[in-house]
């Protein structure tokens, strides 16, 4: 089979909820990654065919044409195609299986992918107006609870992560150890610079002139144990999921370019790595953070390589609890897990983490000359979504 190489990838930093990227959309943040994204790798926009874009919340006035929208303002030819992809906390990574899909099926030969995510601009609903309110009062439905609620088994996320808790026996204090050590290993991946690698600055507007945003808002270096235990339980009175260990809601894009054989060829272009195989699985929606142990097992499968042989992971921190129901499915030693940190720190804008969690684990592999990385993500409605990749 032909190989779906992963030349090179950006990110903008990711804003804090209500943050420096409050009055900038989403698809301006895709825009700034694609550019980004598309320097990096030394593709010109004409080269680009294919287009596919992550994002879950529909923020902003243009956000129906979010791909189409990021791929015009990004210099990118008006005859190429563009795809907006929904597949909840895995709509980033799922941007990159379906450009994979779409170069190993001989329809492009160079994709530019990823997501983008506004979670401060999610809007407030009054639905019914159009046809009229006869009586009563109008309710202002938040869009974002809403997104975060699976009304098929009526369970907010934060109730499947305390499911998650209490089938596997993970404490408060192990949650909170685990937020600790997301957020140590971010600020220390920042501070030394490692974070700056795969991030292009955002120039915003402000009160006195541009303003420039580099650096991630969410992390907290300040965090210690004693600070996380103050916390109370966030989603119900005796439980043990908080807004300390558990991803922030954030704002943000990141985007990859990739390309066939031939293209690779063609152009000259030197890639960072390679895509060896996916897996996308369904499990039981009120324990939906246990994704990742399915569509793992899966793209390893697919992929012809068990976990012994994988030098780094990457798990979407929705919540710590979750994350450790998936580290003791998986027997995962946490020395080569999340290694700057996760979602916890970094903050998870939905419809970018895919991208971002790929992105992040390229680098580091490069980084320490290691091989093969495994990435997935747990997948609000009870699904997970991962990608077995090889640093080249």
């Amino acid at each position: 089979m032909a190989d779906v190489w992963i030349i090179a990838g950006a990110r903008t930093p990711f804003g804090s909820f209500g943050g420096s990227f409050v009055d900038v959309s989403a698809e301006e943040l895709g825009v700034a990654a694609a550019k980004g994204a598309l320097e990096k790798a030394g593709v010109e926009p004409k080269q680009v065919d294919n287009v596919v874009m992550g994002n879950v919340i529909q923020t902003h006035n243009g956000a129906p044409y979010l791909a189409r929208h990021v791929a015009l303002r990004a210099g990118i030819p008006i005859e190429t195609p563009a795809l907006t992809v929904n597949r909840l906390c895995g709509s980033g990574l799922q941007a990159v299986v379906s450009g994979a899909q779409s170069i190993l099926l001989g329809e492009s030969e160079i994709g530019l992918v990823g997501g983008a995510e506004n979670m401060s601009q999610a809007p407030y609903a009054l639905r019914g107006v159009r046809w009229g309110m006869r009586m009563g009062d109008g309710v202002l439905a938040d869009t974002l609870t809403e997104t975060l609620t699976d009304r098929y088994c009526g369970l907010g996320m934060g109730i499947t992560a305390e499911n998650l808790a209490e089938k596997y026996g993970i404490t408060r204090e192990d949650q909170d150890r685990f937020a600790l050590t997301s957020q140590r290993r971010a600020a220390e991946a920042a501070e030394s610079g490692k974070l700056a690698e795969e991030i292009v600055p955002v120039m915003k507007k402000g009160k006195k002139g541009p303003v420039r945003v580099d650096a991630d808002e969410h992390i907290r270096p300040q965090t210690t144990l004693e600070k996380l235990a103050d916390l109370k339980p966030a989603f119900k009175p005796d439980g043990t999921v908080t807004a300390g260990n558990a991803s922030g809601i954030n704002d943000g894009a990141a985007c990859l370019v990739i390309a066939s054989d031939r293209a690779v060829n063609r152009y000259g272009l030197k890639p960072m790595g390679r895509v060896v195989g996916w897996g996308v699985a369904g499990v039981d929606p009120a324990i939906m953070g246990i994704g990742p142990v399915p569509a793992s097992r899966l793209a390893l499968k697919r992929s012809d390589l068990s976990l012994g042989r994988i030098d780094l992971v990457e798990i979407n921190e929705a919540f710590a609890a979750q994350v450790l129901a998936v580290q003791k499915e998986l027997d995962l030693d946490i020395d080569i897990l999340n290694v700057n940190g996760g979602a916890i720190a970094l903050g998870h804008p939905v419809g970018a983490s895919g991208a971002r969690i790929l992105l992040t684990l390229l680098y580091e592999l490069k980084r320490r000359n290691q091989k093969y990385g495994l990435a997935s993500l747990c997948i609000g409605g009870g699904q997970g979504i991962a990608m077995v990749v090889e640093a080249v």
